[in-house]
């Protein structure tokens, strides 16, 4: 039995039931013309080992990502527990999303959280439109974790902490 989602109620429905699904939450953030440029993203994932490859969603309607996809390095920073904070602040439309929060630049721009329990500096590998939103798969440039530093999680529309 094949369900078609075309209505608003069916819309909604489906990002309820995608909401069951826990995930990461990501900044995704360069230097653009001398100041610092993100968003957030909870669609990241590793995607191959050999070329080293991760991606994340991006929705058609990000006024973001258009400035953010010129950079010739991301950052992309796995959010810690205690960063919730800045998960919000940078999924705002503030004018300074950056305000307060400590990070700091790549030689080649990529711009990276401090405290972040991991990070990757990457480089757009390719773009592929899908739905109302497109996949961008990044090539891994260089990259580390605090192992012991509890990652932030995007459940059921809300942040949670592992505990």
């Amino acid at each position: 039995m094949t369900t078609v989602v075309s209505s608003l109620t069916d819309q909604q429905r489906l990002r309820q039931v995608f909401g069951t699904f826990p995930s990461g939450v990501v900044a995704v953030a360069a230097l653009v013309s001398a100041a610092p440029v993100g968003l957030v993203a909870s669609s990241f994932t590793s995607v191959s080992l050999d070329p080293p490859l991760v991606s994340f969603c991006i929705a058609h309607t990000s006024t973001t990502w258009p400035t953010l996809r010129t950079a010739p390095r991301l950052g992309v920073s796995i959010l810690s527990g205690a960063q919730e904070r800045a998960g919000r602040q940078l999924a705002g439309r503030a004018a300074d999303r950056f305000a307060d929060l400590s990070w700091r630049t790549t030689e080649d721009g990529a711009v990276l959280l401090e405290q972040a329990s991991g990070w990757f500096e990457t480089s757009i590998e390719q773009e592929v439109r899908a739905g109302d939103h497109d996949i961008v798969v990044l090539r891994v440039r260089d990259l580390d974790a605090h192992h012991d530093v509890t990652p932030l999680v995007f459940h059921a529309s809300q942040f949670r902490r592992l505990e």
